[in-house]
């Protein structure tokens, strides 16, 4: 190549380049301008027309809300009409732009306890969350099944289940299907009863509820005050509620080591008791699957007994002591009558010739021995057998 040839080229390669750089420089330019007039035009837009109130950001989530909502967390009551809309430095009511700021830096933190509050607050307690089992037998089905039906029954029929140890067609439908045979003996030894418990046991776990609540074919269940009184217990933690028959800690051998000797509470199932499904979730490696009666017999004591060695032995567990559950062992006519919708479960019993009954009036005694009947038209008077 020639070398004028060459010289004419990087001549032409440079004026290229000068065109090219001043044809960015000229797009930069017109694209500037551009978002100015934009800008301009915006701004003199956003002054004619009205500006809504800027929303404050959150300053801080709490890192753990308290179980139990104090006066910090309350949700105040809205004030005014939220659906008003203000303009940006227009008064309302004489009301300053500061004071709308304020207004809606409440209504943040309105939003944010409302929250707080829904993410933190204790499970509600319903009846569908119970899961109620009865211990019966066959010889009690005629004389004791039959006043659970006619009274408290008949107000938690889908929640409650009755445990037996026979076939029977006639309490089968009486009951609308929840007379379970647990092919336990009939006899009211330790192995029959704790047989009996284990399916209780075993049927809540297969159940989907909260609460499993285990009582006697002698109880009857205040069933609204079950409810209410479940509701102040989360059932998300490990409660196990009920009432000793004793007045100190039962003192047994400890079979693991016979030179020991073991104390522990249990609730007495003849005034019934309530285990959360966390604590019997915890329960079911121990006493899951029919273990339950392996553990009876290797104490040697009876299935209420057992389930509080378990939970307060074993598991390191506590009672909780629910004074309004109240068993036959106890005087009946010691109870104030004035205070009976706020007790959980009642029962009787007969010595001899006495029978250990609530000091009630109401029905013939003669028809309603037990008192029960009486009890029920006392709590629920409408029902039809209650102006006999």
């Amino acid at each position: 190549m020639r070398p004028q040839d060459k010289t004419m080229r990087l001549k032409i390669r440079n004026l290229v380049q000068q065109a090219a750089l001043a044809c960015v420089g000229l797009t930069v330019c017109v694209l500037v301008l551009q978002n100015l007039a934009h800008s301009l035009r915006d701004s003199t837009a956003a002054e004619e027309r009205p500006r809504s109130p800027k929303f404050l950001p959150v300053q801080a989530w709490p890192e753990r809300a308290p179980r139990s909502l104090g006066r910090d967390y309350e949700v105040a009551a809205a004030a005014g009409d939220s659906n008003t809309v203000l303009r940006e430095g227009e008064p309302s009511g004489g009301r300053r732009e500061e004071d709308l700021e304020n207004e809606e830096e409440a209504k943040q933190r309105r939003l944010l306890n409302t929250l707080v509050a829904t993410a933190t607050a204790q499970p509600s307690t319903s009846l569908d969350d119970l899961f109620i089992t009865v211990k019966t037998t066959r010889g009690f089905h005629h004389t004791r099944l039959d006043l659970i039906l006619k009274t408290w029954f008949t107000l938690a029929r889908q929640q409650t289940w009755f445990f037996t140890d026979v076939e029977d067609e006639e309490y089968q439908r009486k009951t609308g299907g929840h007379l379970i045979n647990t092919n336990c003996s009939a006899s009211h030894n330790r192995r029959a009863l704790c047989c009996k418990m284990a399916a209780e046991f075993d049927a809540f776990l297969q159940s989907d509820k909260r609460w499993w609540c285990h009582f006697d074919d002698d109880n009857y269940v205040n069933v609204g005050q079950l409810v209410t009184t479940l509701a102040d217990y989360d059932p998300l933690h490990d409660w196990y509620l009920g009432k000793p028959s004793i007045r100190a800690p039962l003192e047994i051998i400890n079979r693991d080591n016979v030179s020991q000797r073991i104390s522990f509470w249990f609730a007495t199932g003849g005034a019934g008791f309530c285990i959360s499904r966390s604590l019997a979730l915890k329960m079911m490696p121990i006493a899951g699957g029919g273990k339950f009666i392996s553990v009876g017999e290797k104490i040697r004591l009876p299935d209420d007994v057992t389930m509080g060695y378990i939970i307060e032995h074993l598991l390191r567990k506590k009672l909780t002591v629910v004074d309004e559950f109240h068993s036959h062992l106890e005087p009946m006519r010691l109870l104030n009558t004035d205070s009976i919708d706020r007790q959980v479960s009642f029962s009787y019993s007969q010595y001899g010739t006495e029978m250990n009954v609530l000091p009630l009036d109401g029905l013939d005694p003669r028809l309603d021995p037990t008192r029960l009947l009486s009890l029920h038209c006392k709590l629920f008077p409408n029902f039809s057998y209650c102006s006999a």
